[in-house]
């Protein structure tokens, strides 16, 4: 029968490949994309019906014919219910054979590209879980919107407080892979036996507390997403192990001794400059080519403009409404002082500032007094040359401090590149970046805030 459907409809702008169970062919899915599957609904193992429901589960956009030689409504009805999207009964007729898989695949295809003009709309302005509009955020927006569902690993780089874990989070949602967990794990919070059974999970008896069997963070997020956030703080002993997961895409758990698939897509994240940690040792770099597949750098808030103000009136939302309070909005003075800070903690520092004044707040307006003092008594220092007022001036270390940063955002936050430019060599520099102030990288992470017909194969 498979022959003969094959012959049948193999054409020269459509593939016909056969499999002679359920098993198989969900192998061959996982392996190849296809455009329509056909099943037979009596088969040993796993019935048509059956098969239909994993399809919808793991691949909702292929459309599945059913056939049988038992037609009635009854079983019509069940093969719909699965999740059909047609049903055929024995002998067939190839011609409307035919039709129905035309049909099929054309549904697949309209289906595709209503989904691709969403994207194309989406990329026109800012992703709804991310609020900006300077054309750093621009950049990062577009990139997601172009990498988001594909199955590239990614690495999210920037300053701590910079929102690189609400990126993964965006990348997640924009994703084929969206109605799957997305699961995330600090790599520095946890020590490396803790943080090889959370990931891999272990077998009862394992280790002392191991009262029962676990399966670790990898096979929990089948078919979704792990983030590893921090990676860059991950112990060299488990960056091996890390290493020879995503390239068998198996976990043996702790105490084990056999392989568990999982499929899974990873994103990482890491307010280091892994470069430089690869030529020191510290992190390996058959691991760093396998995370960096695509980069994505999320700007320090200082260089985003206005939306430290778009920022700050979504937060004054928010904590406005969780309080219970009248506040609306920001004074012109305090909307200033936020422009001019320099923000080393990014986002994170700027959430926290805003929920701090709309408690302390007894207006409908945050104003200055309601401000840190750090920030409200905020003095900048401006690399104004030219002045013949000394009080403008900037001592060389200001000067030395603004110019470094100003090169680092330049170059992607990559600081060997920044080195070069600098004329220093990585320990030159990495010794300056260590200065009380400098990159606010002491600060926490922090999220940025939520606002609201080609050929076919079958």
């Amino acid at each position: 029968m498979c022959d003969l459907i094959s012959e049948a409809l193999t054409t020269s702008e459509r593939r016909v490949v056969f499999k002679t169970s359920a098993d198989e062919a969900l192998q061959a899915l996982k392996e190849e994309d296809f455009d329509v599957v056909v099943t037979d609904l009596s088969m040993a193992g796993m019935t048509g019906t059956d098969l239909c429901r994993r399809l919808v589960d793991s691949y909702p956009d292929v459309p599945c014919v059913v056939m049988t030689g038992f037609g009635s409504l009854e079983t019509a009805v069940e093969a719909i219910r699965a999740g059909a999207y047609d049903f055929i009964t024995k002998p067939l007729e190839m011609t409307g054979f035919a039709l129905i898989i035309e049909r099929a695949a054309k549904h697949r295809m309209l289906d595709n590209e209503v989904r691709r003009l969403r994207k194309a709309l989406a990329g026109t302005r800012p992703l709804e879980t991310m609020l900006g509009e300077s054309a750093a955020m621009n950049d990062v927006v577009k990139i997601i919107n172009q990498v988001a569902d594909s199955e590239a690993t990614i690495l999210v780089t920037g300053e701590s407080g910079t929102g690189k874990e609400l990126v993964a989070r965006a990348l997640h949602q924009q994703s084929r892979r969206s109605q799957g967990p997305f699961v995330a794990i600090n790599c520095a919070a946890i020590p490396e036996p803790v943080l090889e059974s959370e990931l891999f999970g272990h077998v009862k008896g394992a280790f002392t507390d191991a009262h029962a069997s676990r399966a670790g963070l990898f096979v929990d997020a089948n078919q979704g997403t792990v983030f590893l956030d921090e990676i860059g703080e991950m112990p060299v002993g488990m960056q091996v192990k890390l290493l020879r997961a995503l390239q068998e895409r198996t976990v043996r758990p702790v105490g084990a001794s056999v392989e568990v698939p999982f499929d899974v897509r990873i994103i990482a994240a890491t307010n280091r400059d892994l470069e430089t940690l690869v030529a020191e040792k510290i992190f390996r770099e058959d691991l760093y080519y396998r995370i960096n597949v695509v980069r994505i750098h999320v700007p320090p808030l200082r260089s985003r403009g206005n939306d430290v103000l778009l920022l700050a009136q979504a937060f004054v939302d928010r904590y406005a409404a969780q309080n219970g309070k009248g506040v609306k909005g920001i004074s012109a003075p305090t909307a200033e002082r936020l422009l001019t800070y320099d923000w080393p903690g990014n986002v994170r520092e700027l959430q926290n500032c805003i929920e701090r004044a709309v408690a302390l707040t007894i207006y409908d307006q945050i104003s200055v007094d309601d401000l840190p003092e750090k920030i409200s008594a905020y003095r900048p220092t401006r690399l104004i040359l030219d002045t013949q007022n000394p009080d403008e001036l900037p001592p060389m270390e200001e000067v030395e401090r603004r110019y470094i940063r100003k090169v680092l955002e330049s170059v992607g936050g990559n600081k060997t590149m920044a080195a070069s430019v600098l004329g220093f060599d990585r320990r030159t520099l990495h010794r300056k970046l260590q200065r009380p102030g400098m990159m606010g990288d002491g600060e926490p992470e922090g999220n940025a805030v939520s606002s609201g017909p080609e050929s076919c194969k079958q």
